[in-house]
């Protein structure tokens, strides 16, 4: 009996330790260049805790910091925008689902849920976004960058037209397929390298507003 007191404390106290976020090496923050720390900072100060993909990106930081700077564009930016920022969430999620990785669903779901107060939209999304309640323009958008997703070379100008004939301009088809290639991108990356999402995503925002 003594002895199976002492296999669960162990394992008890190995379940407490932290657990790597990727598979590689994660740099220290205290080894990562100025420009890398002050943008930790922000994110810090932003939402109380810095994503992981930050620490994990930051082991090559010049990579980390122009890749952050196209993908921060791209995702927040707003005046520049041919697509509002559900659509570019919920082409995230849905590129995220096809791919399989967990790191870009559960931080692009949270993200999604935040900016929509719709808790349950980013989990239908990810299970089938066909069945999810979408308008004309958001189903084509995500029929385009599914289709991106899972074979892009029998694309053909039909789909660009599919999405002209629904009135968005060739900007934000362009756009759209930025959005898709960008999560296709890092997607990849974090299930190469076994990234690992902050747990607080899965927990965020999951209230009605």
């Amino acid at each position: 009996m003594a002895k199976s007191t002492k296999v669960k404390k162990t394992a008890s106290k190995t379940k407490s330790k932290s657990q790597p976020t990727a598979w590689v090496r994660v740099p220290e923050e205290s080894e990562l260049p100025e420009e890398v720390r002050v943008l930790f900072g922000k994110f810090q100060e932003k939402t109380g805790f810095v994503p992981n993909v930050a620490r994990n990106f930051a082991l090559t930081p010049e990579h980390f910091l122009r890749w952050f700077r196209y993908y921060d564009f791209l995702m927040r930016n707003e005046d520049q925008s041919h697509l509002s920022r559900k659509e570019r969430e919920m082409i995230a999620v849905v590129v995220s689902s096809a791919n399989e990785c967990e790191y870009c669903l559960a931080s692009h779901s949270a993200y999604l849920r935040e900016i929509t107060g719709d808790p349950v939209l980013p989990d239908v999304l990810a299970a089938n976004y066909r069945r999810a309640h979408l308008t004309p323009r958001e189903h084509a958008l995500l029929e385009f960058a599914h289709q991106i997703t899972v074979d892009s070379a029998v694309m053909s100008s039909a789909d660009v037209q599919m999405l002209r004939a629904i009135g968005l301009s060739d900007e934000a088809i362009f756009e759209a397929a930025q959005v898709a290639a960008m999560f296709n991108f890092t997607n990849r990356i974090a299930n190469a390298m076994g990234w690992v999402p902050n747990e607080v995503y899965y927990y965020q925002h999951r209230s009605k507003k």
